[in-house]
């Protein structure tokens, strides 16, 4: 009993999701979700108290998604880092609706500010930073850099699906990766990769 209430709660969260993704908020409408998710109103209401808190509920999926992909990009060698982002962001934009969906919501499920897009290239902007400073370099303006990319991709995107092909992740870092690896000698006198 208690996997068929979570499976439906899931379906919610994905047809609430895709009514986001492919249209935008005003979409998943009561009717509309209930309708996709093919379960009735009393359904609905049983796991959520409105659509507001089923669409927070996806906003929270997508938050989860976004903190992972933000975890594993940054993980390993740092100068591959902004690239491995890259490509994963355009990869879930891409492919998951709830990322897709959750990244014109606000934590309370609505289209108001702050959006998890905007927590997102704050996360991005930190990582950067770090790996720069780790790296005893100037932080700052490439960490913009990789952020002004991020948001480029992600809302290219939205207009024209191919900005999130991971081929273009790839040749954008082809360009951006000499700035993020410059030609310095590291400590033990080889040049950094």
């Amino acid at each position: 009993m208690q996997a068929r209430s979570e499976q439906t709660r899931q379906v919610l969260v994905q047809a609430t999701a895709e009514l986001i993704a492919d249209g935008g908020l005003s979409d998943a409408g009561l009717i509309n979700i209930c309708r996709r998710a093919g379960v009735s109103r009393g359904a609905l209401y049983h796991h959520f108290s409105s659509t507001a808190a089923l669409t927070a509920a996806v906003y929270e999926e997508a938050r989860q998604r976004v903190e992972t992909l933000v975890e594993e990009a940054f993980r390993g060698p740092v100068a591959e880092s902004p690239r491995r982002f890259l490509t994963a962001l355009g990869e879930a934009m891409r492919t998951e609706k709830v990322v897709r969906a959750g990244m014109q919501l606000a934590a309370d499920g609505s289209a108001g500010p702050p959006r998890l897009r905007d927590d997102l290239l704050t996360a991005v902007h930190e990582r950067v930073t770090e790996a720069q400073k780790a790296a005893e370099e100037p932080a700052d303006d490439l960490a913009d850099l990789a952020v002004v990319v991020a948001a480029g991709i992600e809302t290219l995107g939205h207009t024209d699906p191919s900005w999130w092909d991971g081929e273009i992740a790839d040749r954008l870092w082809r360009l951006l990766r000499p700035l993020f690896d410059r030609d310095r000698p590291n400590r033990g006198g080889e040049r950094r990769i």
